[in-house]
């Protein structure tokens, strides 16, 4: 099914049928789907269409890849640029190629020490590329999904990254709406993560995952995976950041969620 989307143009792609298994599939891993109204429900569907069609996903490490393990990640995937993105637009434009490994997967790199050369091993859930790629463990994958409000989603994390990267550089600026905004923003999360690193290097207790101390780039990547996963916690304890969130993904998760589920009016 799947593989026949990628020999369609975008047009034709949209034009073709959502499967219902697919639609049964991503409601069982996407609790907030149930508080997306028809409208953003159909959208949805169409962008994973098109990241489905258009990206390349491959297996790695063994893993074969079935058409619901891509569906299960482009949704997720897809959930960032919902109210961000058009059909006739560009959509993660900086990537091309999804890799999915079966479990935790180790990256080697190298390190000198003098004249001696000392070769590492990293263990890694995910990374995310500036050059087109985005590295995935299928079981973390599972496990984000397992649990949507521990605010843990390696899909989300590493393509808040891809966001991050869509203006040439993952710093933990990602493109915004004026200079205005970058103001806002500059003034709001550079006052959040000083202090999360304060608080870290202090070990306090943080609401903030204090893996966002490691560098901005991976600051943004988990507020916005607490933004979706824990937003009611977000906007209670951090409201500035959670309001410049709101703005940059043009959706209210935490007022959503205030809304009976299944809900059918116009969105917000």
């Amino acid at each position: 099914m799947l593989d026949w989307w990628r020999r369609l143009s975008r047009a034709e792609v949209l034009a073709e049928p959502f499967p219902e298994e697919y639609r049964e599939l991503i409601a069982q891993r996407l609790p907030l789907l149930r508080h997306l109204n028809t409208e953003e429900r159909t959208k949805l569907e169409a962008l994973i269409r098109i990241l489905v069609s258009e990206k390349t996903f491959e297996g790695a490490g063994g893993l074969e890849l079935s058409d619901e393990m891509r569906v299960v990640i482009a949704a997720r995937a897809c959930l960032l640029v919902l109210h961000r993105v058009k059909l006739d637009g560009p959509l993660f434009p900086e990537l091309d190629t999804i890799i999915v490994y079966p479990s935790t997967y180790r990256v080697r790199h190298s390190r000198q020490e003098g004249y001696v050369v000392i070769e590492e091993g990293e263990a890694r859930l995910g990374e995310s590329w500036m050059h087109g790629v985005v590295v995935l463990a299928w079981d973390a994958v599972q496990t984000g999904g397992a649990n949507p409000v521990d605010g843990h989603d390696v899909v989300l994390h590493e393509f808040a990254h891809q966001l991050d990267g869509e203006d040439g550089g993952m710093d933990g600026t990602p493109v915004l709406d004026g200079w205005e905004r970058y103001a806002s923003w500059s003034r709001v999360a550079g006052a959040e993560y000083t202090a999360l690193v304060e608080s870290v290097e202090r070990h306090k207790r943080t609401s903030i995952d204090a893996y966002g101390a490691t560098n901005p780039p991976e600051f943004f990547a988990v507020v916005v995976e607490q933004f979706f996963e824990k937003p009611a916690a977000l906007a209670r304890t951090h409201p500035e950041l959670y309001a410049e969130l709101v703005a940059f993904f043009r959706f209210d998760p935490a007022a959503r969620l205030r809304l009976p589920p299944d809900f059918v009016s116009e969105p917000q």
